[in-house]
């Protein structure tokens, strides 16, 4: 690309990303937000209108083999929220811990429901009400607490097969259980700094009994299923997916995520709410589906952009190398979408040609924009900063106090990640 057009695509597409990111500040729906920043995007960049709109639509024609398994998820996610299982799960891994170790035990507990295929908001949803009720018979201030389930939950989101690993997997062509696979040192190095960074936190601000929601839902005991039944949806979908790396037989997300949540309402002998469920989950992904359309529209603009040759220029004179491209592109789209899903989805989509150009394979490329992506996710224009901070009763402020440690956990993702790369790639 001539030099001239690389800069007038590249200054087009950054403020595109910039008019997506003001609209969603203001309240904007974010798939429209990002539609229109695309448009701009290309009209900025020296596109027609005809043009700017075929770009847009190819990118999203990218993404559409991913939301098709995204959607297949959802029955996943849905059986083990509406059966109990989530929440049976969650409360054996609280108890196994002493109270000391309470706030890595709500870590670790967060970590694993993510992996087996529940939102990361979902998780820190269900999670919530068991320990913000430890936390009262500890005196642990809520936004401790808070902090142990969204580190968990992002270490926990770079093995899972939820939408930010399936999309990143399907747009570098790579297999989803090796992407997984290739976040666990990771998971388990971020697990580990949550512990100590909420150790640490935990130590500068208690006493703080005030900061414990005193109207949060008390850890009662409800009808729930085993614990036995309720692992058998995420191990059933996880060893199908193995079954590609382990024995060669191949079986897509597509059938594999399904299939562990109708093993596991069997196992549960809850058939009546397997409709439900089925519902539940296919609604819950239907909004990442949704804003799915807009990602792909920018990331088709942003492909088309010469900012994949700026980001690679910038990156060889700061003497960072080509590894870098991978984490650094998740981090900058999760930074302006504030979503580890529409990230790892513009990053993968618009920087996978430059990723694999650059001798990186496809499955470590994949796993690092994963990892990238959980560095600036939580910024307080996307909904996550909301309903994490909403469900333990948090102010703005509050909220906001942790942008710093959140960020401190997505950065050793990150690099973990690209070490990782650097030792065994």
């Amino acid at each position: 690309m001539p030099a001239a057009d690389m800069i007038q695509t590249t200054i087009g597409a950054l403020a595109g990303l910039a008019l997506a990111i003001f609209l969603i500040i203001k309240k904007v729906p974010p798939v429209l937000s990002l539609m229109l920043g695309a448009l701009a995007g290309g009209l900025g960049g020296g596109l027609g209108l005809a043009d700017t709109v075929s770009v847009m639509t190819e990118g999203v024609k990218d993404v559409t083999p991913a939301v098709i398994r995204i959607l297949a998820a959802g029955v996943l996610s849905g059986v083990l929220i509406v059966s109990g299982a989530a929440e049976t799960i969650a409360r054996a891994l609280i108890r196994l811990f002493r109270e000391r170790l309470a706030p890595a035990g709500i870590a670790l507990t967060t970590m694993i429901l993510c992996s087996t295929g529940v939102f990361i908001d979902v998780a820190v949803i269900t999670v919530a009400p068991i320990a913000l009720s430890t936390g009262r018979r500890l005196r642990i201030p809520a936004p401790v607490l808070l902090l142990a389930m969204i580190g968990g939950g992002k270490c926990g989101n770079i093995i899972s097969p939820n939408p930010n690993t399936l999309i990143a997997a399907e747009n570098l062509h790579a297999d989803l259980p090796m992407v997984m696979a290739a976040g666990l040192i990771p998971a388990l190095t971020g697990l580990v700094f949550t512990a100590l960074l909420v150790h640490l936190v935990q130590r500068r601000h208690r006493p703080l009994p005030e900061a414990v929601s005193p109207s949060a839902e008390e850890d009662t005991a409800r009808a729930l299923p085993p614990l036995w039944a309720s692992l058998v949806a995420p191990l059933t979908a996880i060893l199908l997916l193995a079954l590609r790396p382990a024995a060669g037989i191949s079986i897509d997300p597509l059938v594999a995520l399904p299939a562990g949540g109708l093993a596991g309402i069997a196992a549960m002998r809850q058939w009546k709410k397997l409709l439900p469920a089925t519902q539940s989950g296919l609604e819950k992904m239907a909004g990442v589906a949704i804003l799915l359309i807009g990602t792909g529209t920018i990331a088709g603009i942003i492909r088309h952009s010469g900012l994949n040759e700026c980001l690679l220029l910038l990156l060889e004179k700061a003497r960072l190398g080509t590894t870098a491209i991978a984490p650094a592109a998740g981090a900058l789209m999760s930074a302006a979408t504030a979503s580890t899903t529409a990230g790892a989805t513009i990053a993968s989509a618009s920087f996978a040609e430059a990723i694999l150009s650059a001798g990186i394979p496809a499955v470590w490329g994949a796993a690092m924009i994963n990892a990238g992506a959980t560095v600036l996710d939580h910024l307080p224009h996307g909904s996550f900063f909301h309903a994490t901070g909403g469900v333990c009763e948090l102010d703005f402020r509050q909220r906001a106090a942790l942008i710093p440690y959140e960020t401190a956990v997505g950065l050793v993702l990150a690099l973990t990640s690209a070490a990782t790369y650097a030792l065994l790639g």
